[in-house]
């Protein structure tokens, strides 16, 4: 964990450039330092039906639900809440500053004991970081 999901209103097709968003948001939860990189997942829902408000066809949305397992501080979820949505206003400035978009967030704690896995991906990572370690211990 953590995974990102975001789904956003058909409308948003050529308007938001999601490679850069989901960049965006991979680099930000990397940056909080609670989560390591072979363990951060995200992908973008493109809603074809939907209905906004007050029904204009201008009317878009994006929500982004973030899933953690449990086991961290109100404090520190907070300030991964913060870091997250920080980022994801500035990449969605633009849109924000249409009458026509809404945004929400959300973060979501997995219950441990309900949450199966298997992580091929972990090993693989975590070797190449130390491979890219320096003798005294400085990451490159």
């Amino acid at each position: 964990m953590p995974h990102f999901s975001y789904e956003y209103s058909a409308n948003l097709d050529g308007r938001l450039d999601h490679d850069a968003l989901c960049e965006r948001l991979f680099d930000t939860a990397i940056s909080t330092g609670f989560f390591e990189v072979g363990a951060v997942r995200v992908r973008a829902v493109r809603c074809e039906h939907y209905r906004v408000a007050d029904g204009l066809p201008e009317n878009a949305f994006l929500h982004l639900m973030l899933r953690i397992g449990q086991g961290r501080s109100e404090q520190d979820r907070a300030a991964i809440g913060e870091a997250v949505f920080n980022a994801l206003t500035a990449q969605l400035n633009d849109l924000l500053s249409e009458p026509y978009f809404a945004l929400t967030f959300e973060i979501c704690e997995i219950e441990s004991a309900y949450s199966w896995k298997k992580n091929a991906i972990h090993p693989r990572v975590r070797a190449a970081l130390a491979a890219a370690d320096t003798p005294n211990g400085e990451t490159l």
